[in-house]
């Protein structure tokens, strides 16, 4: 073979290899944290297939309570979290000034025990006296127990309230919205539970919503990175976009959207950012 057939042999099999290879766009990983209650109500079905198909980065997924997410952030395990903890999220923020925050969506916590509502939580002014309620009736309190959201927000209740049952009539869950809501059925318990999981097991649950109106059940999500994370970045870009809140609102459950995207006029960029009229 000349040297000028050996050129084009050469020629021939680099675009041959382009053709075969460089034609298919390359995969990146994105790690992400992200709270059991987006796993276990179906957000995440509807979130990923639609971020992928925007190309270049297939996502890994650990659901994990808000707590341990963010510290597998801060100890870069991840390269994003959906979080729900804003106590948290605030104490971790001050730790880490290279971390982005944006709220993307909100929904409401709720109150759920057994049918005969021993406890007659629904008959509570405010989530406080419905705490105090089941604190002075004997009946038991199924906690996440795991550091994550509504662990924290659990305990914030308790706290306000000014008291809680005995530790014999707390159960702690230790693991996912999911798992504590089936000890909660299978206790006869009062548990509280994100909106959204709770309808989405309703079917297979024992248990009814018997307190959802106040304010201070307002559930906020938000997307948190690492500013050097391209990965990070580029998921919380799309989450914040417009096609990413209209597949966040797109989730319904039993004709309910199940997450309401987070308003464009309202301020998210703090834990402490409430989701305005």
């Amino acid at each position: 073979m000349t040297r000028r057939s050996r050129c084009r042999f050469m020629i021939a099999v680099a675009a041959l290899c382009l053709t075969v290879t460089c034609g298919r766009p390359s995969t990146h990983t994105l790690d992400t944290a992200t709270t059991t209650s987006v796993q276990n109500s179906g957000l995440l079905n509807q979130l990923l297939p639609a971020f992928e198909r925007t190309g270049g980065l297939e996502v890994r997924v650990h659901a994990v309570g808000s707590g341990l997410a963010l510290n597998m952030l801060a100890h870069r395990q991840v390269d994003a979290v959906i979080s729900h903890a804003p106590e948290t999220e605030r104490r971790m923020l001050s730790q880490h000034a290279d971390w982005s925050y944006r709220k993307i969506a909100y929904n409401r916590f709720v109150l759920a025990g057994p049918p005969d509502d021993p406890a007659h939580t629904s008959a509570a002014t405010d989530v406080l006296q419905a705490f105090r309620l089941i604190a002075d009736s004997g009946a038991t309190f199924v906690s996440r127990g795991d550091e994550s959201g509504t662990h924290e927000r659990e305990r914030m209740f308790w706290r306000a309230a000014g008291r809680r049952p005995s530790d014999e009539r707390v159960i702690v869950s230790g693991s996912g919205m999911a798992q504590a809501l089936w000890h909660a059925n299978a206790a006869g318990a009062y548990v509280l539970t994100d909106a959204p999981t709770f309808w989405q097991l309703a079917p297979t649950l024992d248990l009814r919503i018997h307190f959802e109106n106040d304010s201070r059940l307002l559930n906020t999500y938000a997307v948190i990175h690492r500013a050097s994370s391209r990965e990070g970045a580029a998921f919380a870009a799309w989450l914040t976009s417009a096609s990413g809140a209209a597949a966040i609102g797109s989730l319904t459950i039993d004709s309910r959207r199940a997450y309401e995207p987070w308003p464009a006029n309202c301020a998210g960029g703090q834990p402490e950012d409430a989701a305005c009229p």
